[in-house]
């Protein structure tokens, strides 16, 4: 793999071209900002920008009113590679909060093992329907602590928008939820991208985890997609990285909160840990 080509192609397809992640939500470029404006409980963010020293400040300003005019939560997912190089102390310094940096890893579908099996007495459950949603939601409010609403309703949409998909996986021990992760499929883009993968306490380091990234890349790997990206926390880095994946920069998510904390909902960690978007960290069995 071409780490630098790849990279550009990530930058160029997932944020600097993003288009909505759901009916409703728009994205707007403004200057060398391109943003989302969610609806309802969907995602608010900065997705790409590319900024310099003299214009930093003032492009941040912006972003800052107009969320908060919004009254909404909105993520400023910064990378390591993007300019300036004080990006991440100029939003701090305009109000956002930096979350836990996240390591970028990318692989190539085609190379990554998709037999993996499931640890004995565990089976894995597509979601495909309301009953499997509300499964997903308790599984990360016993793995997060919380997160469950906008959980539900990244995996409800994506259902409503294409009811032949598979936006997540279970995993369960008899009836009983014991692990979740979600899948996305970016339309038009050479790339699928894996989040909010948790495991309930007493489940974990049982290789669920690693089952349930096998079974999401088999699917992004059938519908043509070459490459599937993570946004993973130490916590599942090592283990991708067994798997085949590597390492393309660093993400960090900075966090505005709305002008009314009342508005506020908690955006879904990727991995393990957006997204596309997406603040509970990952929990990986």
């Amino acid at each position: 793999m071409d780490h630098r080509a790849v990279r550009a192609l990530f930058d160029r397809q997932l944020r600097r071209e993003a288009r909505p992640d759901e009916p409703g939500a728009r994205v707007e470029r403004v200057g060398d900002v391109v943003r989302q404006v969610g609806p309802g409980a969907g995602w608010n963010g900065v997705l790409w920008s590319a900024l310099d020293t003299a214009g930093a400040d003032a492009a941040i300003c912006e972003q800052v009113r107009s969320y908060r005019e919004l009254g909404v939560e909105a993520e400023w997912k910064a990378y390591g590679h993007d300019r300036p190089g004080d990006l991440g102390a100029r939003l701090t310094a305009a109000g956002f909060v930096a979350g836990a940096r996240e390591t970028l890893l990318v692989a190539e579908t085609a190379g990554l093992a998709t037999g993996i099996a499931t640890p004995a007495g565990v089976r894995l459950l597509p979601v495909t329907e309301e009953a499997h949603v509300a499964l997903v939601e308790q599984v990360h409010e016993r793995a997060f602590g919380g997160g469950r609403s906008f959980a539900g309703h990244q995996v409800r949409r994506q259902l409503a928008a294409d009811p032949a998909t598979v936006p997540a996986v279970l995993a369960l021990h008899g009836d009983e939820p014991v692990a979740a992760a979600r899948l996305e499929l970016h339309a038009g883009t050479d790339f699928a991208s894996l989040w909010g993968g948790g495991t309930v306490p007493g489940w974990r380091g049982r290789g669920i985890y690693r089952s349930l990234v096998a079974f999401r890349v088999r699917i992004a790997a059938e519908r043509g997609f070459s490459y599937v990206h993570v946004d993973a926390l130490p916590s599942s880095r090592p283990i991708l990285e067994r798997l085949g994946f590597v390492a393309l920069g660093t993400t960090t998510p900075y966090v505005l909160g709305p002008a009314d904390p009342a508005e506020s909902h908690p955006p879904e960690r990727n991995s393990a840990t957006r997204a596309t978007k997406n603040s509970s960290p990952s929990s990986q069995g």
